[in-house]
């Protein structure tokens, strides 16, 4: 959940928060943890002439573990260029109780990483920054559709360049299997305030679209789907030249293997 923004330079590392149906239904009360790990290569460079600098390659391992006072999930993000990594970024979150049938709870988050933008040389850090709010959770009775809904108040710890402020995040997460369970379309919206973007607000989409080999006939217990994201941004993404005032959409191809 992904957002936070580099103290120097404006960079191009994008936040990939990547929320697929099992980390979402698991949030509504199963008892067994969830893992998986995913492959992205991005398409950003040749969709865009100012991100010919952009990492190709993503790796994602996401981790979520429910207990009986709520729920813990922690993702990151390694960025590589053809000669090895270029950063990292993670988030790592929790969510306590608040009702007996647990559709509200307390979330409380912070963000974090570091990147590199490739023919520049220029390195940066994300700005630390602490969330802490309310979210919203609802399931459908077979947790084939889910949605939360997260209202938070927003810390920037003080950087090198920007000095720490408040701010606010809305966001939205989704997810939907069906098909027999063969597709799962999930994603998650955020809206955040930054005060050094344009019109202070900065907006972060991923919807993903995942087709489920192991609901193949031959293919069970085979846990590798298949499918792609699309990241949708505004005031988000950093070209070459360090700027992020623009609006993008950049799929990728991707994979992932669920524990």
């Amino acid at each position: 959940m992904i957002k936070v923004f580099p103290i120097v330079e404006l960079n191009n590392y994008e936040k990939m928060k990547k929320v697929i149906l099992s980390i979402v239904c698991l949030a509504f009360g199963m008892t067994v943890s969830a893992q998986n790990i995913q492959l992205h290569y991005d398409l950003g460079h040749s969709f865009y002439g100012d991100l010919n600098g952009r990492p190709n390659v993503t790796t994602t391992i996401e981790m979520f573990k429910p207990d009986k006072w709520g729920s813990t999930f922690l993702f990151t993000d390694i960025d590589y260029f053809s000669d090895g990594a270029a950063g990292a970024y993670w988030e790592i979150s929790r969510e306590f109780n608040l009702t007996h049938n647990k559709r509200w709870a307390l979330h409380l988050e912070y963000d974090g990483g570091a990147t590199t933008i490739e023919h520049t040389g220029i390195g940066n850090r994300f700005q630390h920054a602490f969330l802490g709010g309310g979210a919203w959770n609802w399931a459908s009775k077979d947790f084939s559709k889910t949605f939360s809904l997260q209202a938070m108040y927003k810390y920037y710890f003080k950087g090198t360049n920007r000095g720490a402020f408040n701010g606010f995040q809305f966001t939205a997460v989704w997810g939907d299997t069906f098909a027999n369970g063969l597709c799962t379309f999930s994603g998650f919206l955020d809206v955040w305030y930054d005060k050094d973007v344009k019109g202070k607000l900065i907006t972060l989409s991923e919807p993903q679209f995942w087709v489920n080999l192991n609901a193949l006939k031959g293919m069970e217990g085979i846990n590798v789907s298949v499918g792609t994201e699309v990241e949708i941004s505004n005031n988000f993404v950093f070209n070459n030249e360090g700027s992020n005032n623009k609006f993008y959409a950049i799929p990728t191809i991707a994979a992932k293997w669920t524990f």
